[in-house]
């Protein structure tokens, strides 16, 4: 039944889209300008990375956003370096996370949104992200999460990707966007993690939180779905989020990692 829904809600532009070319670039850019509640939700991501940098990070050195998809950061925080691994012209660099083209040091904070499971080489990014950042610097993660909706829902969502939490491997095969495991983050950070603390000494994970806004990430259909009710009941999603809160272990879609250099 769930997938039978998730099909005649998808956009059906979307669904004839390379995923792995700029035309979703473009494509995503035309949906968060014309949905004013998913653009709401980025927002709120946005700042929960501002946030995390100013409560954990020091140190000196520029932030860069990787997987910036339309660049919707620029508008609220204009000095993030945006990129992508493909060319845009939406944003400033193009940059592979596991082989970045950034002077040692020189980066304060790192953000990724919807990008980590995208990573087919997580170690590799881990010891570039130890590279370029000063000391006291440090990366922040919003990807899915693991909980009982999440678990049904990734696995039906997005008939490009997957949803594996028993995969072996940290590293896949994918392609830009083709074939990446949204379960990543919790095979290396829940899973895993004294593997990751073992492998990367230097790296300490500080926060990690289970993010509330997902009604308002489902009512608005996200970047690829049709949204559901009109913006003008935001106000009374954020409410009913509030109120939920006790529920978001359960019914989360997306969480936040931090991780600081030592």
């Amino acid at each position: 039944m769930m997938q039978f829904i998730i099909n005649i809600l998808r956009e059906k532009n979307m669904s004839t889209i390379d995923v792995d070319s700029h035309a979703r670039l473009a494509a995503h850019e035309k949906m968060i300008q014309k949905k004013k509640m998913i653009a709401g939700v980025f927002k709120e991501f946005y700042d929960i990375c501002a946030a995390s940098n100013a409560k954990y990070f020091s140190g000196s050195g520029k932030v860069l956003e990787i997987g910036s998809g339309v660049g919707q950061i620029k508008k609220y925080y204009p000095d993030v370096i945006t990129s992508e691994v493909i060319e845009s012209p939406i944003v400033d660099m193009v940059i592979d996370a596991t082989k970045m083209d950034i002077k040692d040091g020189s980066l304060r904070a790192v953000y990724g949104l919807n990008c980590f499971h995208h990573i087919s080489d997580p170690r590799s990014f881990f010891k570039e992200c130890e590279r370029v950042l000063h000391k006291g610097g440090g990366v922040v993660l919003i990807d899915p999460y693991y909980g009982l909706l999440a678990n049904s829902f990734y696995k039906k969502a997005f008939p490009t990707e997957f949803f594996d939490k028993n995969q072996k491997s940290w590293s896949t095969d994918s392609g830009v966007m083709l074939d990446a495991n949204q379960a990543l983050s919790y095979v290396v950070f829940v899973r895993d993690r004294a593997i990751f603390e073992k492998e990367f000494p230097g790296m300490e994970i500080v926060e990690t939180r289970v993010l509330n806004n997902y009604i308002r990430y489902v009512f608005s259909g996200g970047l690829n779905f049709k949204q559901l009710i009109p913006n003008i009941f935001t106000p009374i999603l954020k409410i009913v989020e509030i109120l939920m809160i006790p529920l978001r272990n359960v019914l989360g879609l997306h969480h936040v990692i931090v991780i600081k250099k030592k």
